[in-house]
């Protein structure tokens, strides 16, 4: 018979092979999706969706503002869930704001139905996002205030992305066309969604 799991005791860490490979993997991905919406001129939530917001405002690139608009949230990151989260979020935004301005010489889009690409948008980066937390990193940004919640407040990283969504969401209705709001909307629920189900520390076999 089966020896049964017992989910809290300590897990093995990953190692280092494992660190790189998984993050390269949710960083590719996450980078595809983003680049889909960016294609299609939607915006998203989190700290993405504030710079997708001010470089469709200002034409800036994604990639700098992207990573300028993280740096705060280091210092937190540093006190709060320590010096290997830390390094390992700065790494994967500054990949990630790298990928974002190579991908479009090396991925285009001749069409993409908008329906369609919110929904793959949000499976996509929903699940970069959770490769990147289970590899004891984030995207930077609110994702470090989530999981900080999570971590010590018992909230949901999901749920506490899901309230920053709102607000940023009720902004874009004062700036962009309905449309494409409610577009940027499905996507940002179905990536909330995606978090808020599969982000559960008593059903991981490895942390």
């Amino acid at each position: 018979m089966p020896t049964p799991i017992v989910l809290n005791q300590p897990q093995p860490k990953h190692s280092p092979l494992e660190d790189v490979q998984g993050f390269a993997i949710s960083l590719v991905t996450t980078a595809i999706g983003l680049s889909i919406i960016a294609q299609l001129g939607f915006i998203t939530g989190q700290t993405a969706g504030l710079a997708l917001v001010i470089s469709y405002l200002t034409g800036w690139s994604f990639s700098w503002v992207f990573w300028l608009i993280n740096l705060p949230f280091y210092a937190l990151a540093w006190t709060r869930m320590g010096r290997e989260f830390t390094l390992k979020s700065i790494a994967c935004v500054t990949i990630l704001s790298l990928l974002m301005a190579l991908i479009p010489n090396w991925l285009s889009f001749d069409h993409i139905n908008p329906l369609f690409g919110i929904i793959t948008f949000g499976i996509l980066t929903g699940y970069g996002l959770l490769g990147t937390f289970r590899h004891k990193g984030s995207l930077g940004g609110l994702g470090v205030v989530a999981l900080y919640a999570q971590e010590h407040l018992g909230v949901r990283a999901g749920l506490v992305q899901l309230a920053f969504d709102a607000v940023l969401f009720a902004v874009a209705f004062t700036l962009f066309e309905p449309s494409r709001v409610l577009y940027s909307l499905l996507g940002a629920l179905i990536l909330s969604a995606v978090i808020t189900f599969n982000h559960r520390h008593d059903r991981y076999i490895a942390d």
